[in-house]
């Protein structure tokens, strides 16, 4: 006896693209949303800036002000922000900086020229990140050891080369660039170097296979080996990149200043460090943006400004900034709680 025909099957459902890329949707969602509140912060930041100082904050000169000294900062914290996104931490770029400067600035390398003390600059930043690289990636020491060391042992070697002194620029071509006249359509030079710095860092971070090994490194770093990721040699390259950060903001210092100091960038960690959490990069790595920290670093300049032309002491704006580090760890936790 025939069997009854069976009904026919449904057809397969197709593909749901919009489910699958959700996830993605979702990131890309949080991420506007946290520019979008960085950007809020700057407004209203802005708004008292021009209320309590209406006649000086506003002004061309304060905001060209405001921008150049975010810019030694902000090329440092470009760099902190992939060593954090890796799951790593950098205490020595502060270090770095001032060792980089006053070897750029010894009267032999300043015989050398423009040139001799950008390219002293940078090798002595590339130099040191190569040695945290080399120690944190091959030999397995924690960050926060070995890049407290290069700290300690920067400060150290910075202090004997200058023997506690200023060392003076002398090359013309680089004590122009900090002057009025290099301005290029009203922007200084360090403004328009932080820039390049900003774009190519987005670019690597988010259009490049270093940028997606990057972060699965810093969300899982077992399963990005097993993914065939050279975990060890991604690390040095970030240690790499952040001491080249390290050199070129070593080099707009000393534009910026006119000298080299064993004293630069003091506590340029703590900031670095500050602006990228209130960027929204997560301490704990795998997550973080480029724009995040640039914009983290504008609101602790402008906070910064804003308490000097209201003649506030900095114990005072340091106390600021605490509370907003604060509150940006516990808004991150909260938010990664809920997701």
């Amino acid at each position: 006896m025939t069997q009854p025909a069976s009904p026919p099957r449904p057809a397969a459902p197709k593909s749901q693209p919009a489910d699958d890329a959700s996830p993605l949707r979702t990131l890309t969602a949080r991420a506007d949303m946290r520019t979008l509140s960085l950007l809020g912060v700057l407004a209203v930041l802005i708004l008292i800036g021009g209320i309590t100082q209406p006649d000086s904050f506003l002004d061309t000169d304060n905001v060209q002000l405001i921008l150049t000294q975010a810019s030694v900062i902000g090329v440092v914290t470009v760099g902190m922000t992939f060593v954090i996104i890796s799951g790593g931490i950098d205490l020595s770029v502060g270090a770095i900086v001032a060792l980089a400067s006053v070897w750029a600035t010894t009267v032999a390398t300043q015989e050398y020229g423009f040139a001799g003390i950008l390219f002293t600059a940078v090798l002595v930043g590339l130099a040191c990140g190569l040695v945290n690289g080399v120690l944190i990636a091959y030999g397995a020491m924690v960050p926060f050891i070995a890049t407290l060391a290069m700290l300690a042992a920067g400060r150290g070697l910075a202090l004997q080369i200058t023997d506690g002194k200023t060392q003076m620029v002398t090359v013309d071509g680089v004590l122009k660039l900090g002057e009025r006249d290099s301005y290029i359509l009203g922007i200084p030079p360090l403004v328009l170097v932080f820039a390049a710095v900003t774009v190519v860092g987005w670019l690597l971070l988010n259009r490049t296979t270093f940028g997606r090994r990057s972060v699965a490194v810093g969300g899982n770093a077992e399963a990005a080996r097993l993914a065939g990721i050279d975990v060890r040699r991604q690390r040095l390259y970030l240690y790499l990149l952040s001491g080249l950060c390290c050199g070129i903001a070593a080099f707009l210092l000393i534009i910026l200043s006119g000298s080299g100091q064993n004293t630069n960038g003091n506590l340029y960690e703590l900031d670095a460090i500050a602006a990228a959490i209130i960027g929204g990069t997560l301490l704990s790595g795998g997550r973080g943006t480029i724009t995040g920290s640039v914009l983290g670093v504008l609101i602790f300049m402008t906070i910064q400004n804003i308490f000097a032309l209201n003649n506030l002491q900095s114990d005072v704006q340091q106390i600021a900034k605490g509370a907003i580090i604060v509150a940006a760890v516990l808004v991150q936790r909260r938010t990664s709680a809920t997701h």
